[in-house]
């Protein structure tokens, strides 16, 4: 019986599938100009925006991985990643590549890691469940500074989302738990440090590519998913087109009167929001434009980033399509993220806001995107980057003593 029901449920799926992809060719055809504008926005914003902001770290990543120094992270790490999150030392780089870039590069560094059988599935899942996040420049610098005209928004906006997001990884060490996870070690502390270059100088070894080699791979791989990044931006923002001029927002934007309810949001946010279901930088530009008290402005962009749009979902299902990793729990997780992130901006702008704003970046006021990224994402990559050359000197070391006579 089971299964005839699981046959329909598909052909279904199939079928609605089909629908709209035959609805959305006979609007380009009939609304030529406004899916062309709508592409061309998109077009736009992966090349302004979306290029600059990952490509550094996509490369960084790839060198992390092909380097060895996932594995000396692994081992160093361990002690603090298993306890919390109930995953390898080695998501911890995954896990600051995703708060410190954004959203998918974690789940592509997660799949990478899969692959490579360094974490099991559940782990992997896991990972991509609660470190995808929205980039602290869109936080910071798009929506502070660029849509709300505040920057003194922004500490609260990325405090709210990102300890949403952590408390969502310790209650995510539960999933799964009777599954296969990967050995975890026991050794002492004092011997981490050791035991951790071993690891990576073997995986060194074991990678004879040269570091000419090595670079190129980077470039080339980061390109190949920025491309495939930019092309769901340009589709959900022929989408969103569609579905405007078509009203078919509207009629969406019925279904979010539940959601604004409970939240205390005005009604008037449910078509903003409608917007955010599809891509999250519209949603929090539609929500900014909207006529509504600031602090359920908050509220609302808090919650769309947290469920990080249909865009974002697509990303990460390209990203991990290689893999074994199922894409029900990150769905399932983009929810309670958007909920949970709403709820705390509330506290953070009720009995925490004094302390918020005691924060030295609250009362950041330029609205330079060059100094935001300096500021916020310019440190972190200053680590990676010495990481790397780290990684680089033990590499040309490890090819001189070991290379073959």
């Amino acid at each position: 019986m089971k299964r005839p029901v699981v046959f329909i449920i598909k052909q279904f799926l199939l079928f609605l599938t089909l629908m709209i992809v035959v609805g959305l060719a006979m609007a380009i055809i009939f609304f030529p100009q406004p899916v062309f504008q709508a592409a061309l926005r998109g077009l736009n914003a992966w090349l302004e925006i979306v290029i600059p902001a990952l490509l550094p770290f996509f490369i960084i990543s790839q060198l992390f991985i092909s380097l060895g120094i996932v594995h000396f992270l692994g081992v160093l790490l361990e002690p603090i990643m298993r306890p919390l999150f109930n995953v390898p030392g080695n998501g911890a780089f995954v896990m600051a590549m995703g708060y410190t870039s954004g959203a998918p590069i974690s789940a592509m560094i997660t799949a990478q890691l899969r692959q490579k059988q360094m974490i099991t599935r559940v782990e992997g899942e896991r990972l991509i469940c609660f470190t995808n996040n929205a980039s602290p420049l869109f936080m910071l610098g798009a929506v502070a500074v660029g849509m709300l005209h505040n920057p003194a928004l922004g500490p609260i906006l990325a405090c709210a989302h990102y300890s949403a997001n952590f408390c969502l990884g310790i209650l995510l060490r539960f999933y799964g738990k009777n599954d296969l996870n990967s050995p975890s070690t026991s050794y002492s502390l004092l011997t981490l440090p050791k035991r951790a270059w071993q690891s990576m100088i073997l995986a060194q070894q074991k990678n004879i590519r040269p570091l000419g080699q090595l670079l190129g791979d980077a470039v080339s791989q980061s390109f190949q998913t920025l491309i495939t990044i930019g092309g769901f931006i340009i589709l959900f923002s022929v989408i969103i087109q569609v579905v405007d001029t078509l009203g078919l927002l509207k009629t969406i934007a019925k279904f979010f009167q539940f959601i604004c309810i409970p939240l205390g949001l005005n009604p008037d946010s449910c078509i903003a929001l409608a917007g955010g279901l599809f891509e999250m930088t519209m949603g929090t530009k539609f929500i900014s434009e909207t006529a509504i008290p600031l602090r359920q402005q908050m509220v609302a962009i808090s919650l769309i980033m947290g469920w990080a749009g249909l865009s974002i979902i697509g990303q990460v299902a390209a990203m991990i399509s290689k893999t074994d990793l199922r894409l029900g729990p990150f769905i399932i997780s983009r929810i309670f993220h958007g909920f949970l992130a709403a709820i705390i901006v509330q506290f953070l702008q009720g009995p925490a806001k004094p302390v918020i704003m005691m924060l030295p970046h609250s009362r950041m006021v330029s609205s330079s995107y060059l100094s935001l990224w300096l500021q916020y994402i310019g440190f972190p990559l200053f680590i990676m980057i010495i990481f790397i050359i780290i990684g680089v000197i033990t590499l040309i070391t490890n090819r001189f003593i070991y290379r073959r006579p």
